[in-house]
């Protein structure tokens, strides 16, 4: 069971529709969208995707306090550049709200959801499906970002490093930080492809 008997996708997206801004939540439903729509494509867990997609940004608007008194309640590992930024810690903190809140025990779900801003070494195909829904879905506006969605239903894995170099350009473009996880995940897509 994914999901306690009484929460129906419905419910689900009602809670998330209340936590969020109408211009994060309609992101969310862009995430679930295209989510679903590769889930099917990649022969994944259409319903994991969906839960994990409209979950992923549950914490994203919340208090770093909220977010800190889940994660650590919820034991979920973070370091101290994540535990002092929400951007980067709204990932483990959705994780936890999902587990702790919202009962749901699919660890595949919790970790898509807290894998899906930073990545990790080893994700699975969940795990890349909800990273990459969330950088391409459709209400998203960038150069390049049709030939990436074309380039996601052709070669799952050269899209999530497509993605990751992304990100990569603008943090580096901003001055910013770039942490640890984020190089060690592309790194390991990497090794992973066939072609290299």
């Amino acid at each position: 069971m994914l999901v306690k008997d009484t929460i129906t996708i419905e419910r689900l997206q009602h809670i998330v529709k209340g936590r969020l801004s109408s211009k994060r939540f309609a992101h969310t439903l862009g995430v679930v969208d295209m989510a679903k729509r590769l889930a099917s494509h990649y022969g994944a867990s259409v319903q994991q995707a969906e839960v994990a997609a409209l979950l992923h940004d549950a914490m994203k608007e919340s208090p770093l306090q909220e977010m800190q008194s889940l994660v650590k309640e919820a034991q979920i590992p973070v370091d101290s550049e994540m535990l002092k930024n929400g951007a980067l810690l709204h990932g483990p903190a959705g994780a936890a709200y999902a587990k702790l809140i919202l009962h749901i025990h699919d660890e595949s779900i919790c970790e898509a959801i807290r894998v899906h801003t930073l990545g990790s070494t080893h994700m699975s195909v969940l795990d890349k499906i909800i990273f990459l829904a969330d950088y391409i879905e459709p209400n998203r506006d960038f150069p390049g970002v049709e030939e990436l969605r074309a380039l996601a239903f052709k070669d799952l894995n050269a899209a999530v490093i497509r993605a990751y170099d992304g990100t990569i350009r603008h943090l580096l473009d901003q001055g910013l930080s770039i942490h640890v996880d984020t190089i060690r995940g592309r790194n390991s897509v990497l090794l992973e492809r066939s072609d290299v």
